[in-house]
């Protein structure tokens, strides 16, 4: 019996390089990120009990996260739509359970504000409450970190009251280095206290208190509106949450028969941020059939170039995805919930 000794090498080298991919990989420190799904917003929202049932689909679009295994590594390999990544750089110092928990956070804000959003361009009534601000991490250098916990909710700072996590930052950045915090906060329905300084923030040349936060808020409005997005978390759904909810109150056929995808958190004045992972929803919604793909367009600013010069906006990555796919749908950016519903209503 002969053997073909290059062939044999060959099968050798290939066997080595996936024993060492499955020691390299084959383990939780790494996880793979690619196209998730595109599902109809009508499945997630009632508003005043009634689903949609027009024709046509506004899709929110996902990404999907997977431990890195052989398998799924190999299965990956030479796939423009997956990703390598280290789980520190996903998930922080967070565990499963925790980052799990911060993206419900996340999807809760997303919610409201998508709510808030929504009623305000109608001119339909709503009231939003300010509970506090949720914690989504606290820092290993942090004075708190053993005082304060992810879903902590912040309610007050030195005495005072915020009405937006973005004003809670804002106060603790004009501290002196060398001051003290007294932070009270709630947790499982009960109030608590703790006290620390401030620690340089890493990357930056700042104090601060060494948590990142959300808004933990409470919208209502009439007619009333129930989003429930069952075991999808994040923020990234907020623009298409925000479209599907103003065209059931304004009684507005936004849809006009077309598959119309997108991707985008949104603030509760409409405006409309960036997100992770745009390729992977792009290749998620040309596969479901969308022929419309609504992209931030979030501004690339000197301050983002100097901290990242190979930045690229999300409109710009949807693009070059679209491009890869050879897909006819069209990508379409938007930095403002008028930008999608204007060019909804040009194109019918």
């Amino acid at each position: 019996m002969k053997f073909n000794r290059a062939r044999n090498k060959t099968i050798g080298g290939i066997f080595i390089f996936i024993m060492m991919v499955a020691f390299v990989f084959g383990r939780p420190n790494f996880y793979l990120e690619g196209p998730g799904t595109a599902e109809p917003t009508s499945n997630f929202v009632k508003v005043d009990g009634k689903t949609d049932k027009k024709k046509g689909n506004l899709l929110l679009t996902t990404v999907a996260i997977r431990p890195a295994t052989p398998f799924f590594l190999l299965k990956a390999m030479g796939d423009d739509f997956e990703t390598i990544t280290p789980k520190e750089e996903l998930m922080g110092n967070e565990s499963n359970a925790e980052y799990n928990q911060i993206q419900q956070y996340y999807m809760q804000s997303a919610t409201n504000a998508a709510v808030a959003a929504a009623y305000s361009k109608a001119g339909k009534p709503y009231k939003s409450e300010y509970l506090g601000v949720y914690i989504m991490e606290v820092a290993e250098n942090s004075d708190f970190k053993n005082k304060l916990k992810i879903g902590d909710t912040v309610t007050e700072v030195n005495g005072y009251h915020f009405n937006s996590s973005e004003k809670f930052i804002n106060y603790v950045k004009k501290l002196d280095k060398n001051d003290k915090v007294t932070i009270k906060y709630t947790r499982d329905g009960k109030n608590k206290t703790a006290k620390g300084g401030l620690v340089k923030l890493e990357g930056t040349k700042r104090y601060g208190v060494g948590i990142t936060l959300t808004d933990n808020t409470k919208v209502t409005a009439t007619p009333p509106t129930k989003i429930d997005a069952g075991d999808i978390g994040g923020p990234s759904a907020g623009l298409m949450f925000t479209l599907q909810v103003y065209s059931q109150i304004a009684n507005v056929d936004l849809k006009d028969g077309r598959t119309i995808a997108g991707t985008g958190t949104i603030d509760s004045d409409g405006n409309v941020g960036p997100i992770g992972g745009i390729d992977k929803k792009v290749y998620a919604a040309s596969h479901q059939g969308a022929t419309i793909f609504f992209a931030p367009d979030d501004p690339v600013t000197k301050e983002i170039k100097k901290y990242d010069p190979n930045y690229v906006n999300n409109y710009n990555l949807a693009k070059q995805a679209a491009k890869k796919l050879n897909t006819k749908m069209k990508i379409v950016p938007v930095k403002t919930l008028d930008d999608a519903i204007n060019y909804l209503n040009k194109t019918k």
